[in-house]
């Protein structure tokens, strides 16, 4: 009798396995994100901020005390098991623009994560995903506070081409966050033609 299950054995036969980029400056939610849409125990490489990165890094965001040093990463099954979702979560600091980029290797996509308050700081994250050519979906994460703009100021603000999706979460609860992962994996199923590239 044949199974369903690859010989990896945690997987259906018939998965279609994506590897999705999360993208976006320091404190932005990439943490939070691939932890509240990561089905199995999310992998975090977090450490303690310390003065010696201020002399490095703009690390100005209040309610932070830990930073991504490598990456985070999770997995999340879509539909009936169809198609799995490899996230794997950036650093959010400038100088390690280097290996994001060895980290979009082999993505099918990305997800750039914005936050209304430091839109400066989510140009770098785009200008890597359009650098690699990659599909990619821009989400801007609500946090309590922050200004809220409508789509054609975003859209203008980030320079985001219109064929670009762009959509509205909170990090922290599921059906939010993954909304913008369906937007990224539909985007990427696009038919390369009718996709303005």
């Amino acid at each position: 009798m044949a199974s369903s299950v690859s010989d990896r054995g945690y997987l259906p036969a018939r998965a279609r396995s994506v590897k999705v980029v999360v993208l976006g400056a320091f404190g932005v939610g990439k943490t939070t994100y691939v932890a509240t849409l990561s089905e199995m125990r999310p992998l975090h490489t977090e450490e303690r901020l310390t003065r010696a990165g201020e002399l490095v890094d703009d690390v100005a965001v209040d309610t932070k005390s830990t930073t991504t040093v490598a990456m985070d990463f999770g997995r999340r099954t879509l539909g009936d098991g169809d198609i799995v979702v490899y996230l794997f979560g950036a650093p959010g600091q400038p100088r390690f623009a280097a290996m994001i980029r060895s980290l979009l290797t082999g993505a099918l996509g990305g997800l750039a994560l914005v936050d209304t308050r430091y839109i400066d700081r989510s140009y770098e994250s785009i200008d890597l995903l359009e650098e690699a050519e990659l599909p990619y979906v821009v989400a801007v994460n609500t946090f309590p506070g922050a200004p809220e703009y409508p789509e054609d100021v975003l859209r203008d603000a980030l320079t985001l081409p219109g064929d670009r999706p762009l959509v509205f979460i909170d990090a922290r609860t599921m059906h939010s966050a993954k909304r913008a992962l369906v937007a990224l994996v539909s985007d990427i199923l696009r038919p390369a033609g009718s996709r303005a590239r």
